[in-house]
């Protein structure tokens, strides 16, 4: 498995040793509790009823089921992964590590702590900056939205979103010159029922 993880990685163009990616994806896995659920158990009785009318299966995961927390914790290893230290931020867009923090707290970035020190993903720089309007954006972000749900919005097209007729992401949208307030109007909705 070694050797097709490290070629998965090199493909993926992830600069990370097998033994540290899977310790990124145990740390990943820890936090997501419990590890085999019961569905049904989190609801009242009307509840429950209400849901299997809809059509729910409220059944607890089947063994030969793969386990849905699969791809979000991969997700989330490569979103630590690939997220820069203040440092590694810093010396991407040419300013002092301390103008990094200033940005973190006044909201024109967004990263999380891990492991005694800021983590900020990499979607938020281009090559020797930040995205434009990123500023705006990160203003409209719901504060109960986590870095992994910000990070695949940002990253996934959306119909709103077009360049040359095409659904693009958000991402891409501000790099073409897009305004920022239609991703700030989007990004606004984020676990907003539908």
């Amino acid at each position: 498995m070694s050797t097709s993880l490290r070629d998965a990685l090199a493909r993926a163009g992830l600069r990370v040793d097998s033994d540290s990616f899977l310790e990124l994806v145990e740390d990943a896995a820890r936090q997501l509790v419990p590890a085999d659920p019961a569905p049904a158990e989190y609801f009242t009785d009307s509840q429950r009823a209400a849901l299997t009318d809809v059509g729910l299966d409220l059944a607890p995961r089947g063994d030969t089921e793969r386990d849905p927390r699969a791809r979000t914790v991969a997700l989330q290893a490569v979103l630590r992964d690939t997220a820069l230290s203040v440092a590694g931020a810093a010396e991407r867009i040419g300013v002092d590590s301390s103008r990094i923090r200033h940005r973190l707290a006044d909201g024109r970035l967004t990263g999380w702590k891990d492991r005694g020190g800021w983590r900020l993903p990499v979607w938020q720089f281009t090559d020797d900056g930040v995205l434009p309007g990123l500023g705006t954006v990160l203003a409209a972000v719901p504060d109960d939205q986590p870095p992994l749900v910000v990070a695949g919005f940002m990253t996934t097209a959306q119909e709103d979103l077009r360049t040359a007729a095409e659904p693009t992401t958000p991402r891409d949208w501000l790099l073409a010159g897009g305004d920022p307030a239609a991703v700030a109007r989007l990004v606004a909705t984020l676990g907003t029922p539908v």
